[in-house]
């Protein structure tokens, strides 16, 4: 009887281990699978062109570290902004919705009309990460809110913390001339949302952008043993074109500059509602001033470009670089003289264009051509870290193409900028101004016409592809407006 009794404390032993084991792998199994994937890095620029980065092609201004992201990432080459300005670009992709879905066309927060739903960030927060911003993120003025060190537009719910890089900006002392409206050359150097050109003293951490690298270097350094979820927000080469000098040797003189190539009677076809808020014309820019802005611009560039180097040399630095997604992009395109415009606004390529990186650890480099939209990133990089996708986001999740470059997911981009409304398809690209199209059309075979310098829309043997995109139009705007936020 004893001897049976020994059995069965063996037995039981026995059991109690194999429960103990099953138990510690079953736990195990749970903490892996509530282990966040990635960290998320997201370092956006602000009023930045594609076609001024070197890995889109320029040969003028270098960005060497915007282009390392590329050389180990995919390169979106048709990725479109929802919105052609700051304020209704940044609400959309970091709330998930279209402009004309929350109402966000201005310079505000989306939380209003979002209500308690979680913004992109807050999503990540919400999963157990820390979730930061430096600087920029939601909207937030430039020059002014810089200059005053305030929050702008943010959402405070969407973060964990959240830090500003005040800065000088036009008022940065160094040799300065204001371009626009100054024909002259009497105006002093002015703030607002002006071109101006200050050749700045002293060194980088002079300025915002400067400090917002320093302190996003810091937080990755201090939160390298948790999962992030980190914005990084630069406001070059945002107006006013501030950089220490040294960024601007590459191009001096202002003269060696290359303008756009000028087409005559460029704006005879394009209807009124199109001709952009800043040109040659109004701001009264010569060629002199007009070159100048150029290199303005891409000593901006250069100078925002060494910025992400430091931040990607952190990311490195803490041994993150195979656990972190790094995505680089701009709120929004930039016209740098094209068809005698400037800035942003427009529904042109050089306006709705953005650049977009994203890099996934493990993933091969590749570019790929598939209409893409910004709102697309917060399903795409949810999914990526293994997080759910909500439902409601208007979005979609692109993570195929990471593995499938060659795919496509959309048909068409769509864009607006408070006036009118693009949608650009892989042959077309559509303009309507004013949702009955009263204000004009612009159409653009991209295939013949990448320039964009011929409007169809009026032409006779084009009638009938006018007449689909408005369809298309119409229908894209009812479905945009087929939305949860009059729901709980």
């Amino acid at each position: 009887m004893a001897k049976t009794a020994v059995n069965y404390g063996r037995v039981l032993v026995g059991l109690s281990l194999i429960l103990l084991a099953l138990g510690i792998r079953s736990a195990a199994a749970e903490t892996s699978k509530s282990q966040p994937k990635y960290n998320v890095l997201f370092i956006i620029s602000d009023d930045l062109t594609a076609t001024a980065l070197s890995c889109y092609g320029n040969e003028v201004c270098s960005t060497p570290n915007i282009d390392r992201i590329a050389e180990t990432g995919t390169r979106f080459t048709r990725a479109y902004c929802q919105g052609t300005f700051c304020g209704p670009s940044r609400a959309s992709f970091l709330s998930g919705y279209y402009p004309h879905a929350t109402g966000v066309l201005g310079y505000i927060s989306p939380r209003k009309a979002i209500g308690d739903r979680a913004t992109w960030p807050q999503h990540f927060k919400n999963h157990g990460y820390y979730s930061a911003r430096v600087s920029k993120i939601y909207h937030m003025g430039v020059p002014g809110g810089i200059e005053a060190g305030t929050d702008g537009a943010d959402d405070p719910a969407s973060w964990t913390e959240r830090f500003n890089s005040p800065g000088p900006e036009w008022k940065a002392p160094g040799d300065g001339e204001t371009l626009e409206g100054n024909p002259d050359g009497k105006k002093p150097v002015v703030g607002g949302n002006t071109f101006v050109v200050v050749e700045a003293d002293g060194d980088d951490m002079v300025h915002s952008d400067g400090k917002t690298a320093a302190k996003a270097c810091e937080l990755i350094d201090q939160h390298r043993d948790e999962p992030f979820f980190l914005g990084v927000g630069f406001v070059r080469p945002h107006v006013p074109f501030v950089a220490p000098k040294p960024y601007y040797k590459p191009f001096l003189p202002y003269s060696s500059m290359t303008l756009p190539e000028k087409v005559e009677g460029d704006w005879d076809d394009i209807p009124r509602a199109g001709i952009n808020y800043k040109t040659s014309v109004n701001m009264k820019m010569d060629v002199r001033r007009q070159k100048k802005a150029v290199g303005g611009y891409y000593a901006s560039v250069a100078f925002m470009d060494a910025q992400v180097g430091k931040v990607l040399d952190a990311l490195e630095n803490a041994g993150l670089e195979d656990k972190t997604i790094v995505i680089f992009t701009s709120d929004h395109g930039y016209h740098l003289g094209e068809h005698d415009f400037w800035a942003k606004v427009s529904l042109h390529e050089e306006s709705a264009l953005v650049p977009l990186i994203i890099r996934v650890p493990g993933q091969k480099p590749a570019v790929c051509r598939s209409l893409v939209e910004l709102i697309d990133l917060y399903p795409t990089v949810s999914s990526l870290c293994g997080l759910d996708v909500p439902d409601r986001l208007q979005g979609r999740n692109i993570a195929t193409l990471l593995e499938d470059p060659t795919a496509e997911v959309r048909d068409a981009a769509f864009c607006v900028n408070g006036r009118g409304f693009l949608l650009r398809e892989d042959r077309w690209a559509y303009i309507q101004y004013g949702e009955n199209a009263k204000r004009g059309i612009e159409l653009f075979d991209m295939q013949t016409d990448p320039q964009q310098c011929t409007n169809l829309a009026k032409m006779p043997e084009y009638q009938s592809v006018v007449e689909s995109f408005q369809k298309k139009m119409a229908d894209k705007l009812k479905a945009v407006r087929a939305n949860d936020l009059g729901r709980k």
